[in-house]
């Protein structure tokens, strides 16, 4: 499991100004040490004992892959209310979409001025 938890870690460390610390015994992802990504529980978590991640979500985007993929994706408890997302990481991971959603995390939490550092500069 820990090469799960390392592809994780790289993933969500290469977004600009994010962090990572134990929070609830668990690697957690922080945009600037305060605000939380992203967390990942390689052991499992209360009733979902499988190795999973937590993530923050654009508003509206839990519902779609909840509903039509729910082997893949759950609605996860103390922060699915908010429409964060659950991903199993115990299937044949997507990485590349592993990645895209933790891009969006990163977008739904983080200051503006950071989420214009993933984005090529515009001509004037």
């Amino acid at each position: 499991m820990s090469r799960t938890l390392d592809r994780v870690r790289r993933i969500c460390l290469a977004l600009p100004e994010v962090t990572e610390r134990l929070s609830h015994g668990s690697p957690a992802f922080y945009v600037r040490g305060k605000t939380t990504l992203a967390h990942a529980w390689v052991n499992g978590h209360h009733d979902h004992t499988f190795p999973h991640l937590w993530l923050a979500a654009p508003p509206g985007a839990q519902e779609e892959p909840v509903k039509s993929e729910p082997e893949r994706f759950f609605r996860p408890p103390y922060v699915g209310h908010r429409g964060w997302i659950g991903v199993r990481l115990d299937r044949d991971v997507d990485w590349d979409e592993v990645a895209d959603l933790c891009e969006d995390a990163y977008r739904t939490v983080a200051p503006k001025r950071l989420v214009a550092q993933l984005d090529p500069p515009t001509e004037r």
